[in-house]
């Protein structure tokens, strides 16, 4: 064996003991007659120490040491006369009577530390050198405790885990597929999954009631920090089932998700909030509920008074900032030209401080009475040294504006401590989305979810404005401000899918083409089912503090989709493209 012990493991109780360790050179350092190296593992790091008096060879291999060497040392533990308080095995050090160089190491292009000094772009052309930090070796050893975790949870609930195919059929709806040729079929494709909804359903009318995966998922569209092209879906769908079975079950498992990996308690049962709440008050449909800050709609406090860009707007609403009324006017017309990037898209911002002597200062002074200010002001109940935000517009649209603003101030203010966790269910969402553009409706999840059942009439109505109407038997699972899942209750009788295609525009040649398999299979027994997929890399990432899912993927790609480690993706040669009869367009 390489190794008796690893790098973490040893402490003083083991004082005495003949041990062998095996792992990479953090550093060395020469002291008077002695050489101290620091030798590191995924455990930890022990330090090492070659006598003055030990023989001239061992002396020679010590000097002869650089950065990220392999060696495999022996030696005797011994307590360190200076301890390290810090270090898990700095109560000890190894008196070294043996050391073998394994491989010799290149200086490596940047630091493999805690804080390493390399950009972004050069850690990730050498990855394999980055997840040698510790930061990414704990957000990996995190990732792996909640798979397993989630294993155990859905094992003990009657889970099956059940593998489904990569190499599908392309459908419509989502985001563009990832295509695949196929040689032995010239001229046709398959499609990378974007999730393995069709296939979990089919294994609901198989019969096999209680089904998970852990699965890939791939979809190509534009990438920014929280998206990948390929992703990690926990992929779960139950049958005989109806919305509250979904919901406590998978309350159960985020919840041993956050005893077992993070020793954190979350409310039982969880709080829920329906889709036209969380917007009203949010602005999002994933809102971050660790703080206040909530929007409030105040149309009839200002309309009327003579403000034209009040007067005519549609709606008009507000947040109230916490000890905010100190901001210079300089500060204001920051974040006014802030609200203005494309990104949240208001033509302007109005503001009201509520000063510490009680007195009101605005930008609309000249068009409000104090009074006026002041009824503004209690309605959001606004104290000495806030400030209120205001903005208007469209309702949905200016809403997403304020929820935006909100998420913004409270960034700044420090109100979103990423160790402080507030879970929700958010519920009843619209089934569908009506797209002036397109003149259509889509799906506001996907074709495949049930309305609810009270909203059946309004369903199968030929008036727009009963589709709009009617909500989904649908549910998202978010955590921080962010949607870390969602499922709802499916279709499962054919008449009703038909119906489905039939609003989407989904005609029925090419309803049969695409989704023809699982309306056969609907019309052969299925089971009432339903289910929920989180995002596996994101329940990460949150779950180790961190706002991206990079560091929790062992090989990501870059904002461009590359693996910039192996130059993917790359051309291919001619041969290749000619076994499978396609020419490249020039």
């Amino acid at each position: 064996m390489y190794r008796t012990h690893n790098c973490g493991e040893l402490r003083l109780e083991n004082a005495g003991s003949e041990v062998t360790l095996a792992g990479w050179v953090q550093k060395s350092r020469k002291l008077g007659g002695m050489t101290f190296i620091d030798l590191r593992d995924r455990y930890g790091i022990t330090q090492l120490v070659v006598p003055g008096e030990a023989p001239e060879s061992l002396q020679e291999i010590a000097a002869s040491l650089g950065r990220e060497f392999v060696l495999q040392v022996t030696g005797k533990v011994v307590e360190r006369e200076s301890k390290n308080p810090k270090m898990p095995t700095g109560e000890i050090e190894i008196a070294v009577s043996d050391i073998r160089i394994l491989n010799k190491a290149q200086t490596p292009p940047f630091t493999i530390e805690e804080n390493s000094d390399g950009g972004e772009d050069l850690r990730a052309r050498y990855r394999y050198l980055d997840l040698r930090r510790p930061p990414l070796q704990r957000a990996l050893a995190l990732r792996h405790r909640l798979a397993q975790e989630i294993r155990s949870y859905l094992d003990k609930e009657g889970f099956m885990e059940i593998e489904t195919p990569y190499l599908i059929k392309s459908t419509p709806e989502g985001a563009r597929d990832f295509v695949v040729p196929s040689r032995m079929n010239p001229g046709q494709f398959y499609a990378l999954p974007q999730s393995p909804q069709t296939f979990k359903q089919l294994l609901m009318v198989a019969g096999y009631d209680r089904y998970f995966q852990i699965v890939r998922c791939f979809r190509d569209e534009d990438l920014r920090a929280d998206r990948q092209p390929e992703f990690t879906q926990i992929d779960c769908e139950m049958s005989f089932v109806e919305q509250e079975d979904v919901l406590n079950t998978f309350e159960g498992m985020m919840r041993q998700m956050f005893r077992g990996a993070l020793g954190v308690e979350i409310p039982d049962p969880l709080p829920r909030m329906s889709w036209y709440e969380a917007m009203d008050k949010y602005g999002s449909d994933k809102p971050d509920i660790r703080f206040g800050m909530t929007i409030h709609e105040v149309s009839s406090l200002v309309k009327g008074c003579g403000f034209g860009v009040f007067d005519d707007a549609e709606y008009i609403g507000a947040i109230c900032v916490p000890d905010a009324a100190a901001w210079t006017r300089k500060e204001i017309d920051q974040l006014t030209e802030w609200v203005k990037r494309p990104q949240v898209g208001a033509k302007g911002l109005v503001y009201v401080k509520v000063n510490e002597d009680g007195s009101l200062k605005s930008s609309v002074d000249k068009f409000y009475t104090p009074e006026q200010l002041q009824a503004l002001a209690d309605a959001l109940q606004a104290g000495k040294g806030d400030m209120l935000l205001l903005l208007c517009g469209p309702k949905r649209k200016t809403q997403g504006q304020l929820g935006v603003l909100r998420i913004e101030m409270g960034q700044r203010l420090g109100l979103r401590d990423p160790k402080v966790f507030a879970p929700l269910w958010v519920v009843d969402f619209p089934l569908l989305e009506w797209s002036e553009e397109d003149g259509r409706f889509y799906a506001m999840h996907h074709p495949f979810t049930a309305p609810k059942p009270e909203h059946e009439s309004l369903f199968y109505s030929d008036r727009k404005e009963d589709l709009e109407k009617v909500c989904a038997n649908a549910y998202d699972f978010v955590l921080n401000g962010t949607e870390l899942g969602g499922g709802s209750i499916r279709i499962h009788e054919a008449a009703m899918q038909e119906r489905m295609f039939e609003v989407l525009g989904i005609g029925k040649q090419e309803a049969e083409y695409k989704f023809g398999f699982i309306i056969n299979a609907f019309k052969f027994g299925a089971p009432p089912h339903g289910g929920l997929a989180f995002g596996f890399d994101r329940v990460c990432a949150l779950f180790g503090g961190q706002e991206t899912i990079r560091d929790y993927i062992a090989f990501p790609k870059n904002n461009q989709g590359r693996d910039v480690m192996i130059d993917s993706p790359s051309a291919i040669d001619e041969a290749q493209l000619e076994e499978l009869e396609i020419s490249i367009k020039k």
